[in-house]
């Protein structure tokens, strides 16, 4: 025995000097991210621990919350995931009240929401417009009903009226990615906007159409044509609940038409109308019915139309980074768990599942699920606490898959104003597998300039 003592003293040794080597390769790039110029009136934070034995390899500033922007989904995805499961679909309901004479409704189409988020996207085969409007034509005709010569009304139980979060600005809530979120949405509560440039800077602009179209809204036009090529800095502003929007900033000059993208004021009536024109339905009152005067006395239900997968809804929600998703699993999770579809309480949900998963609720200050609010506040430690949880579930195949990859990393990223993150799953070319969150608030200069710099970093992981 005494003669492998060297043999295993050697092995104790290289493996110490191999757990070395990491750590201080990372503490080199990472002290060299602080140093730079980029940094100096910011902070970062760094959290990287091994994926099989959750054993810290290095961390700085890893307790201190900072705005996680997007990369904040992640902790909405996995708890969404693990309390609902990859196979929860939403499901709504059409259904008509009023008689029906010689293959004429004389009442209302009527629609029971269930704040699916994915109705009328084109990111799903059986959501598309065309779709939707051939399977519920189809089931008006299987129930004896070729025209509807009332209108449509929804019905939205639990929902608060509320469609904004607590957090959100002024300057996002009018434009695609600030849409918010009701029991019924359509097209992901978006709409095109088509305008036509003047043929050199400082023109005029014009409004062109919108795609699909609104309904009684108008645009209060303040654009001006910027330089060619200076590209989309067009912004649009509403008040929740109003029907006139304003368009100020600029887009560029030398092209025949420019589209920009918009959010809709009021996701329910939006959604209405929309199914309203698939349908052909002729009368003029499209309106919701609160839950005090609703009633099923009367009501003749024809169709039910389901959700793709929670799965695939948290593909694209990750992937593709929809802000909507992430406040509908907000909503959603509060009416699964609490009964009640508000946004406070399933923050609350949120934050009680991942404090019974060892996480101070104190280092998860959350005020929405996409991270779109710059009031949000997370700590690295916290996002790779909750990417490590992901990695031991059944689930996890459908959430790592969901995860975009940057530098040929497997990771979700946030980006808002002064604030860039990080976090996911790289595996080093020794075989070991890393969890980390690097994040960078305050920074100066260019996003895509301090991005460079964060991959600096992490190549010192591969």
């Amino acid at each position: 025995m005494r003669k492998y003592g060297w043999l295993i003293s050697g092995l104790l040794i290289f493996n110490t000097i191999q757990a070395q080597e990491p750590a201080a390769a990372i503490k080199k790039a990472f002290e060299k991210l602080e140093k730079d110029d980029q940094m100096k009136y910011g902070i970062a934070a760094f959290h990287v621990v091994e994926k099989a034995t959750g054993k810290t390899v290095f961390e700085h500033n890893s307790h201190i919350g900072l705005a996680p922007a997007s990369s904040q989904k992640v902790i909405t995805a996995a708890a969404a995931l693990e309390l609902m499961g990859p196979e929860f679909r939403y499901a709504t309901n059409f259904g008509y009240t009023g008689p029906v004479q010689n293959g004429v409704l004389n009442g209302n189409l009527f629609i029971e929401g269930s704040g699916d988020p994915t109705l009328g996207s084109t990111r799903y085969f059986k959501t598309r417009p065309e779709y939707m409007g051939s399977s519920l034509k189809k089931a008006l005709q299987q129930a004896g009903i070729q025209s509807v010569s009332g209108g449509i009304t929804g019905y939205l139980p639990g929902y608060e009226t509320t469609t904004i979060p607590n957090g959100w600005i002024w300057e996002d809530i009018g434009n695609y990615y600030g849409a918010g979120h009701s029991g019924l949405n359509w097209n992901e509560n978006q709409y095109d906007l088509w305008l036509k440039p003047g043929k050199a800077a400082g023109e005029p602009v014009s409004v062109i159409r919108t795609i699909p179209s609104l309904n009684g809204q108008s645009f209060i036009n303040e654009l001006s044509t910027g330089k060619a090529g200076s590209g989309d800095n067009a912004f649009i502003y509403f008040t929740p609940g109003q029907s006139q929007l304003s368009i100020r900033g600029s887009v560029p000059c030398c092209v025949d038409s420019f589209r920009i993208s918009g959010a809709v004021t009021d996701p329910a009536e939006f959604t209405l109308h929309q199914i309203k024109w698939l349908t052909g339905a002729q009368g003029v009152n499209e309106k919701l019915t609160s839950a005090e005067k609703f009633s099923k006395s009367g009501f003749k239900s024809i169709y039910t139309h389901y959700s793709p997968g929670l799965d695939s809804i948290v593909y694209w929600f990750l992937q593709k980074s929809v802000n909507l998703y992430g406040e509908a699993l907000v909503h959603t999770l509060a009416q699964q768990i609490k009964g009640t579809a508000n946004y406070d309480t399933g923050i609350s949900v949120i934050q009680d599942f991942w404090s019974s998963k060892g996480i101070d609720k104190k280092a998860m200050n959350i005020m929405d699920g996409s991270g779109l609010s710059p009031q949000n506040r997370v700590t690295a430690e916290s996002l790779v606490k909750v990417m490590l949880f992901a990695g031991t579930r059944p689930w996890y195949t459908a959430f790592y898959a969901a995860l975009p990859v940057y530098n040929g990393i497997k990771m979700k990223s946030g980006t808002i104003g002064g604030a860039k993150t990080y976090t996911g799953y790289i595996k080093s070319k020794n075989g070991k597998e890393y969890v980390f969150a690097i994040m960078a608030n305050n920074f100066s200069g260019s996003s895509s300039s301090i991005n460079k710099k964060l991959f600096e970093v992490l190549d010192s992981l591969k």
